[in-house]
């Protein structure tokens, strides 16, 4: 079975911004790791597209709903393949094949008794997508997270009896491995034990959405519709659109990778759900946390929203990628600080590891015939770089598996910190002056470039980029076919020739805000 994982399907009534990015960036590394060490990944994103919301932009922009929505999901296809994003399936919710497969599904849960028909009233936020439970009573209440009015709604709706899965609900949220982290974990376990209520999966009076079979004026609640996208991505193989195929084609996902504030939707509604359709559940759902900058939330009316597109022009996807997954414990919310930002690029990547890379291969190539030093021997499996790479490499890998991407990064700079430290003791410039001592010289030269070699593998799923430099300035030492070989100590085989070095990472210069 391939390591099913997806981002969550991102919702078009705007461009791609930093979370998202974010988001995509996580993943990406995610499923980098999981080829690497297993082969077969299946990494989906795209797109959800329908819904008043979406409507409504669209009236205002004076084009059609679906021709927004095509300008928009072509900015994300864009912006990722930009990004070096690694995804294997791209869904788009408007795509007819999806349509098929919410019609079926549809289908199995009202064959299930779970689908009724009631009165849906209350206050409804528009750009939430939902209702409401409780506005205080107040007299034209506003959403608490958009400070937009709430609108009131008095409709009949399709809803989905949620209330009958209480105690299966209850059963998974309680145990230990299915919510990630631990604070999310303790969060949707309150919101199950307060009672499950039926929910509304059905609009009326809203033209953009998928028609309900069998009930003339509905549309699916965009929900409904946009949860079902990770099943219609997995069929998106040039087969039928057939849901008894799921478990062939990679399902159930191994995580579902969220942001925090649509963790009950994927937790609780989304498993549900699938049990009333008699599908499989996710084995893993991860909630992680917003970001803000210099301490304050991102918005327009405040003018601080960062622009992945401009972050990524001036500083490049490295530089990136290693302060959203180094400085940010994955899971909890995290601040983007420019000075910081510019500090640990420059420290961690252009000084830590790439100065070190430039330097031992340029002593290399000037005492040894512009190759590999023939130390290998010498510097066997108890060297104590050897001893650091062996437990930079457990904890980094124990760090990957769950989702930890601050603790790989630390792991991996903290070796590249102990070859620096090694060099500097060993002082190979003042002892080549020495006779004798080139044997030596040798053993410490192949041990810092060997940790700088197992620098470079380890990071192949977080800066695939950097990774590539790394290892062609390194004579790019690919011998063993299993990436987990390739972390074995002794990798690099002396005499292999060494090119010239030139700066693996540039220093960050910002000069303005960005």
């Amino acid at each position: 079975m391939p390591y099913t994982l997806t981002t969550p399907l991102y919702y078009v009534n705007d461009k791609p911004h930093l979370g998202s990015t974010y988001t995509t960036i996580a993943c990406d590394a995610l499923a980098r790791y999981q080829r690497l060490r297993n082969g077969s990944v299946v990494f989906i994103t795209g797109v959800d597209e329908h819904g008043q919301k979406i409507q409504r932009t669209a009236e205002r922009q004076g084009v059609s709903p679906q021709e927004h929505c095509d300008r928009i999901s072509s900015t994300y296809r864009d912006l990722w393949a930009r990004w070096g994003i690694s995804q294997d399936r791209f869904i788009r919710t408007t795509d007819p094949r999806h349509l098929d497969l919410v019609q079926q599904f549809f289908e199995r849960v009202e064959a299930s008794g779970d689908v009724v028909t009631g009165r849906q009233t209350g206050w409804y936020c528009v750009d939430c997508e939902e209702f409401k439970d409780d506005p205080a009573e107040a007299v034209d209440p506003d959403c608490p997270i958009h400070r937009k009015p709430l609108e009131w709604r008095d409709e009949e709706n399709l809803f989905f009896r949620l209330s009958r899965y209480q105690s299966a609900i209850e059963e998974l949220v309680n145990r230990d491995d299915f919510i990630a982290p631990a604070s999310r974990r303790q969060e949707v376990r309150n919101f199950v034990a307060q009672g499950l209520r039926d929910f509304s999966i059905s609009r009326v009076n809203v033209s953009w959405g998928l028609p309900v079979p069998g009930h003339d004026g509905h549309t699916f609640y965009v929900w409904f519709d946009a949860l079902l996208g990770y099943l219609t991505a997995l069929l998106d193989d040039g087969g039928d659109v057939d849901l008894d195929r799921l478990e062939q084609s990679g399902w159930p996902a191994s995580v579902h990778v969220i942001g925090k504030d649509i963790l009950r939707f994927h937790a609780v509604f989304w498993p549900a759900m699938l049990m009333s359709a008699g599908l499989p559940l996710p084995h893993r759902v991860f909630g992680h946390g917003f970001l803000t900058r210099e301490g304050q939330k991102m918005g327009k009316s405040l003018g601080n929203v960062l622009d992945p597109e401009v972050l990524l022009e001036r500083c490049g996807t490295d530089a990136v990628r290693w302060y959203l997954l180094r400085d940010i414990q994955f899971g909890d919310d995290g601040d983007f600080q420019q000075q910081r930002f510019v500090d640990l690029i420059n420290n961690d990547l252009a000084n830590t590891i790439g100065n070190l890379l430039n330097r031992t291969s340029s002593m290399a190539r000037k005492w040894f015939e512009e190759s590999v030093p023939p130390g290998r021997d010498g510097a066997g499996a108890d060297h104590p770089l050897a001893v650091q790479a062996a437990g930079a490499v457990s904890t980094c890998l124990e760090g990957l598996d769950r989702l930890a991407f601050k603790t790989s990064s630390e792991a991996l700079l903290q070796l590249a910190i102990a070859a620096n430290g090694h060099l500097n003791d060993t002082a190979p410039w003042s002892r080549m002056k020495q006779p004798g001592q080139e044997s030596v010289v040798a053993i410490d030269l192949y041990a810092v470039l060997e940790a700088a070699r197992i620098v470079g593998v380890l990071l192949s799923p977080l800066l695939p980029d950097l990774s590539g430099r790394i290892l062609e300035q390194l004579g790019n030492p690919r011998a063993a076919d299993r990436w987990e070989d390739q972390l074995v100590w002794g990798g690099l085989t002396p005499g292999t020739p060494l090119p010239q070095p030139s700066p693996v990472m540039q220093r960050l210069e910002l000069d303005e805000p960005l």
